[in-house]
């Protein structure tokens, strides 16, 4: 007789399945689409033809149509092709969010060109991977953020630099003497900063342009070379970091790209009529596709915020009546908190949804009960050009990444042995589908190890623990890869790390995550200062170096000096320990 319980002589739990119905799935939706087999600059072209007059781009009192969108991105890309940018050439493109950033986006496109967007936050030591890597020549970027990029390229060997920069200012796309109403316009904080007039600089071994020379008429409207390029080639470069080394160049074709723009319409009951606030960084994915190229698509109006302001995000979701809204938590979190929040309407929004950082329940409640919206998380990555994963707005669940995205495919496996992981286990999430990117930049190493193949088909390591319930909603538990997430964005210690060293004090360093009750982490170094700086460093000269040579989001907001790092006996930083420690204190 066995000494063992029925449930002993039970088999092996099954692999989760790949194949699940999704009761939740959007009953209006196909599970797989086929986006047009176009290049992205079409859907620019479209919508001008469909719709001439309507407004595509609004930036506090001025509005843009169609029209005149399609006008400048042609005459940019004709003076692009003019100072020798060819078929498949990068173009760095750095500036805040403005209507000269999705115009410069689509001529870069129409020259059959590829756009590498770079972060604004960026400082020149930071900068000269951006031009090095993708061996950019030509770069657009806005006059308060153009000496940086100067000082970059300067900096470089001739052979590297830039030989062409293009230079805009916000107010080339705004009337700075408008008057603050706080419904929308420009506030009064702000008029300095995009109002003023910054001098050229000087490009040393090349030129600098005015927009508005770029954009003249008369300035070789012969030169608009023919549009030829297909929806396999190469559209984006963006840049994401890792654990080791420097950022990485994600190759983003234009397929890739449209899919989930085109997934992104649907996915959020899009019209010809939505209006889409766009405060999410368009150099980021996320801002890039799933709002800009979303919205340019669907022949929609974008509402566009150089950088997020709550009371200024009130008014423009009140005046011009907005009705999507892509965002971080915080961004929502930072709204409900406004002294003035009775005075706004957003009456007219009928989805809302992001993702960065989890939502927190109580806010999500909020929104439900006060305004009857679901807030629904989605999650993805650079590599799988943003949703990779999103929540049905129709059926939502917190603290969740949603469900596999349309025509994606997602399962859950051990790190170590690949092995597909039992439905309710935590393992790696990777994902298939046709908006993952094709590799990275000139890493065909890295490009290797960020792939698996399962039944036949290329699946990306997304290096995030997580698991999948009986529904197929998937839930994120840890980070296999060492990352910090501020407010939505990724800071990599290895790379501020690399930057801290250049520090003259600094003997080692070592980056951790420290809790933050408003960004939910933040940046945190832990450093061994050399034996002639001890004592005459203090943790503030530490924190105001890294604010002049590194971005913002990305600098340490801690400093903690100590004697020694912990070290492994191969003599390795355990960075681990540090964090541990941390997250224990706290």
């Amino acid at each position: 007789m066995s000494l063992l319980s029925p449930a002993d002589h039970a088999p092996p739990a099954a692999p989760a399945r790949h194949d699940l119905h999704y009761p939740f799935w959007p009953r209006r939706l196909p599970r797989s689409i086929t986006p047009p087999a176009t290049s992205l600059w079409h859907n620019l072209a479209v919508s001008a033809l469909r719709f001439p007059d309507k407004p595509a781009l609004v930036f506090f009192d001025r509005v843009l149509s169609y029209a005149e969108v399609l006008r400048q991105a042609e005459r940019l890309a004709a003076t692009l092709h003019r100072l020798g940018v060819r078929k498949g050439d990068r173009v760095v493109l750095n500036m805040q969010n403005c209507p000269q950033w999705v115009i410069a986006h689509f001529a870069i496109l129409r020259a059959n060109a590829v756009v590498v967007p770079v972060n604004p936050m960026n400082r020149a030591e930071e900068l000269k991977h951006y031009i090095t890597d993708p061996d950019a020549k030509v770069a657009i970027t806005s006059a308060d953020l153009a000496p940086e990029l100067v000082r970059a390229s300067d900096q470089l060997a001739p052979p590297e630099r830039l030989t062409h920069l293009i230079v805009t200012h916000y107010s080339d796309a705004f009337d700075v003497t408008a008057q603050d109403d706080g419904n929308g316009t420009l506030p009064e904080a702000w008029r300095d900063w995009l109002g003023t007039r910054h001098a050229l600089p000087v490009l040393e071994g090349g030129a600098v342009m005015r927009w508005a020379d770029a954009l003249e008429p008369d300035r070789g409207s012969d030169d608009l070379p023919a549009h030829a390029v297909g929806p396999q080639e190469l559209a984006v470069l963006p840049y994401t970091s890792g654990t080791t080394g420097l950022p990485k160049g994600c190759m983003h074709t234009h397929a890739s790209l449209m899919h989930n723009a085109v997934g992104s319409c649907l996915w959020g009951n899009s019209t010809f009529e939505n209006v889409v606030l766009s405060v999410v960084p368009m150099f980021h994915i996320t801002g890039m596709v799933s709002v800009m190229h979303a919205t340019i698509y669907g022949g929609a109006t974008l509402v566009i915020m150089p950088r997020w302001d709550r009371e200024l995000a009130g008014g423009l979701i009140s005046r011009f009546r907005v009705t999507h809204w892509t965002n971080i938590p915080t961004m929502v979190i930072d709204l409900l908190g406004s002294p003035n929040f009775a005075s706004f309407d957003l009456s007219s929004l009928v989805y809302i949804g992001g993702g960065g950082a989890a939502m927190p329940q109580a806010v999500a409640q909020r929104l439900w009960e006060q305004y009857g919206l679901r807030f629904a998380e989605g999650y993805g990555l650079t590599e799988t050009a943003a949703p990779s994963h999103s929540n049905p707005p129709d059926a939502t669940k917190q603290q969740c990444l949603g469900v596999p995205f349309i025509s994606t495919e997602a399962r859950v496996i051990d790190p170590l042995t690949l092995e597909e992981m039992p439905q309710g286990e935590q393992g790696e999430i990777i994902m298939c589908g046709p908006q993952n990117f094709r590799g990275y930049w000139k890493q065909p190493e890295a490009t290797a190890a960020a792939f698996i193949e399962r039944d036949g088909k290329r699946f990306f390591r997304s290096g995030d623990l997580g698991h999948v319930d009986e529904q197929g909603y998937f839930f994120l538990t840890d980070r296999l890869k060492r990352m910090i997430n501020a407010s939505g964005f990724k800071v990599w210690p290895a790379e501020v790390e690399a930057l801290m060293f250049r520090h003259p004090a600094i003997q080692e360093a070592c980056i951790i995550s420290t809790r933050d009750a408003y960004r939910g982490e933040s940046v945190k170094a832990v450093v061994v200062l050399r034996a002639a700086a001890r004592g005459q460093t203090t943790e503030a000269d530490i924190i105001n170096w890294c604010k002049d040579n590194m971005a913002a989001y990305k600098y340490p907001r801690v400093v903690q000096f100590v004697e020694a790092l912990p070290k492994s006996g191969s003599g390795k930083v355990m960075w681990r320990a540090l964090q541990e420690a941390e997250t224990g204190d706290a």
